[in-house]
Formats: C-alpha cells, sequence, structure tokens
C-alpha cells in the first residue's frame, strides 16, 4: 500500500509530521480526519520494491499451488498466509509477507504483485488481472503453472547446451596455461642450442611471453571481457549482435526456433485468457529475449491496430520461423485463432527442446576440435625439434 508523508496540525494547533499507509489521496484524509488532524502538506513516498526476479521454475510453483489452494476453497489471503510461512529462500519469502500485508489490506492480487516491483513478469501480473475480472482465477493460474513449467524445462535445455562449451573452454585454457608455464619451458632449456623449426619458435615466443609479461596479457583479458560486458550492454551494440546470432549458419536457425516458441506460447497464453490483442502482442514482445526481435514488434502492434491481419504483420517480423505466420493465418481463416495458437506454440515448443539439444551436440565436436588442435600444435612444437635432433646423431 502506498505510503504518505505529511504535516498537519492537531485540535490544539500543534504541527505534527508523520507516515501513514493509504490506498490514495482521498483514503489518506479519511485517516487524517479519524484522528482528529488537519494536513498541512502531504506527499507520496514510494516504498522500496523488490529489486529480485522470480524464476521460472519458482513461478511455476507459485501458480500451481495458488490454483489448487483456490479450487479447494482457500481464499487468496489465507493462500498467501501459508506462503509466507513457508520455508522459501529469504529474498522470495519477503515478496509473500509484503503480497499478504497489501491483501490483507484490501488490494487485489494482481495489484500486490505489481507492486512487487521486478519480482513478477507483466505477463503473469496481466494475466492474474484478467483472472480476476472474469472470475477465473483458478484457471488461469493452472494455465500459467503449464506455461512457466515448459518455460523452465526450455531454460534447461538451453542452459545445457552452453554448459558444456563453457566447461570445455574453461578446462582448454586451463591445460593450455599449465602447458605453456610450466611444462613447455622445461623442455625448452634442453633445446637452446639447437636450430627449431617455424612453429616451435612460435611456441616458445608464446611461453615466455606468457612468463615475462603475464600481467600485460592478464590485464588484456580482463579489458577484453570489460569491454565486451560494457558494449552487450548499450543497445545498438546488442542490436547488432542479436541480429548476427539469427545470421549464424545452422545456429541461427536453431534460435528462431526458440524465439517463435516463446513469442507463439507467450501469445497464446494472453489470447486464450481473453487478454485483448493489441495488449498481448504489446506484452509478448518483452518476453522474445532478443533486441532485434523486439525492435520489430512496435511495428508488428501498430500493423494490428491499423487493421492489417495478424499473420500477415507477423510475416514480416525477421526472426521467426515462416511456419509461424502460416499457422497463423489458417487459425484466422477459420476462426479458432485462439486454439490455433496454443497448437502452433505446443508444436513450436517441441522444436525448441529439439533445437536445444542439437546445439549440445553441435557444440560438443566443435569444442574438441578446438583443444585438439590446441594439443597437435603443442605435440608438433615438441616432436618436430626432437626428430631432428635425433636424425642428427643418427638414430
Amino acid at each position: 500500500m502506498p505510503k504518505f508523508r505529511f504535516a498537519a496540525l492537531t485540535l490544539e494547533n500543534t504541527k505534527v509530521t508523520g507516515v501513514v499507509d493509504a490506498r490514495d489521496p482521498e483514503d489518506f484524509r479519511k485517516i487524517m480526519r479519524s484522528r482528529d488532524l488537519y494536513p498541512i502538506k502531504f506527499k507520496a513516498i514510494d516504498e522500496k520494491t523488490s529489486s529480485y526476479r522470480i524464476k521460472a521454475a519458482e513461478l511455476a510453483e507459485f501458480c500451481r499451488q495458488l490454483s489448487g489452494m483456490l479450487s479447494s476453497g482457500v481464499t487468496i489471503l489465507r493462500t498467501m498466509e501459508i506462503f509466507k510461512e513457508r520455508d522459501f529462500k529469504p529474498k522470495l519469502r519477503g515478496i509473500y509477507e509484503q503480497m499478504h500485508k497489501d491483501i490483507q489490506q484490501g488490494m487485489a492480487l494482481s495489484e500486490a504483485m505489481r507492486r512487487q516491483g521486478m519480482a513478477f513478469p507483466e505477463l503473469l501480473i496481466n494475466m492474474v488481472a484478467s483472472g480476476e475480472s472474469g472470475g477465473k482465477l483458478g484457471n488461469v493460474t493452472a494455465g500459467m503453472a503449464v506455461h512457466y513449467e515448459k518455460e523452465h524445462r526450455l531454460d534447461g535445455k538451453i542452459k545445457s547446451a552452453s554448459r558444456y562449451p563453457k566447461i570445455l573452454g574453461v578446462a582448454t585454457i586451463a591445460v593450455v596455461l599449465i602447458v605453456f608455464t610450466f611444462v613447455l619451458p622445461i623442455f625448452f632449456e634442453m633445446l637452446e642450442d639447437f636450430e627449431l623449426p617455424l612453429i616451435t619458435q612460435i611456441v616458445i615466443s608464446i611461453s615466455g611471453f606468457m612468463l615475462s609479461r603475464w600481467f600485460v596479457w592478464v590485464a588484456v583479458l580482463l579489458l577484453i571481457v570489460v569491454a565486451v560486458r560494457y558494449l552487450l550492454a548499450t543497445y545498438k551494440t546488442r542490436l547488432a549482435f542479436d541480429r548476427a546470432k539469427l545470421r549464424m549458419p545452422f545456429v541461427g536457425k536453431l534460435l528462431k526456433t526458440i524465439y517463435t516458441a516463446r513469442f507463439s506460447r507467450t501469445l497464446s497464453s494472453l489470447y486464450s485468457s481473453g487478454v485483448p490483442m493489441i495488449r498481448a502482442l504489446e506484452i509478448t514482445g518483452t518476453t522474445v529475449i532478443n533486441k532485434y526481435i523486439e525492435s520489430q514488434l512496435p511495428g508488428l502492434v501498430k500493423d494490428v491496430r491499423n487493421g492489417e491481419s495478424l499473420s500477415a504483420s507477423v510475416r514480416k517480423i525477421d526472426g521467426f520461423d515462416k511456419k509461424l505466420p502460416n499457422t497463423i493465418l489458417v487459425g484466422e481463416e477459420s476462426g479458432r485463432l485462439d486454439t490455433m495458437l496454443v497448437s502452433t506454440a505446443d508444436s513450436f515448443e517441441y522444436e525448441a527442446e529439439q533445437a536445444a539439444s542439437a546445439l549440445v551436440q553441435l557444440s560438443e565436436p566443435l569444442m574438441i576440435v578446438a583443444m585438439g588442435l590446441v594439443i597437435i600444435a603443442v605435440l608438433l612444437s615438441v616432436m618436430m625439434p626432437m626428430a631432428a635432433i635425433y636424425e642428427g646423431f643418427g638414430l
């Protein structure tokens, strides 16, 4: 509930100051009158909201349990009381405790969720508000539980796709550092008086640089990491990077499938629950997680608002699978757009899971080949001079 800081006069004409909770300015004035206080000035102050973003798995659990309790006749207030008493992590429990207080003071669940800052996604807040207005909150939250379970599963697939390359990449770097800074210097001391092939000279130079100028390459690596993170945080660079990802051979096609699945599922969940198409498209635009695609969605909303069909508008978006506008067109022509959107979302989610698995399968051989090339280079730098020495001794 909003807070108001005030300065007021008592019946004895004494000035007092303080802070009170009130739903709005009118409610604030009623509270002042009930306390025989006469405001001189007052101002609404922002409460500190949570900066914690609830994860997909936690959202799925929240929606599933909320739906179950509501279906069993448990009130929302009692449901939130149960939530705040459960053994959640401190930040999550704090969010539920604040929501319980807000609902206890007469606030709707959707508004209590909105007041938690970035904790709940806009999609879920709008879906809950739709369920409250239509008297179908239990059904809506049950559907959203399925939605976030699928999102959690897809996120898990994507993280799995990136985990193996990261581990293998770190292992490759660690092996290279150990070999170049500890193993090779000892061996190369034995070859100082011999004429060495080019590849060995290159490896010796790299090893020597890493040992004598270690602070330089460490500083360069840190600088590169900071620069990349800074550039990706800027809108223009992120836009270009996300666009480039869609142009990558093979990987781009897999990413298009994943982005199309996210768009389809979110849009189908909103539209099937009675959210107007324009509003559904505006909310859906924030869930794709690709700045290049997101930058095109305001144009999509504008086209639909101006009377253009959804299928024709979606067809203009660069970054979605071409099958999406065709399936939407079938739904428009048959008058069953909501059913077709759900079916399309299910189809693309299955393909997205397959795409994530394909990314894992693709990354494994690429990283192994990269590590193999490094090992081959090191072996050649060692074996070639050894072979020359043996030949010189007539062995």
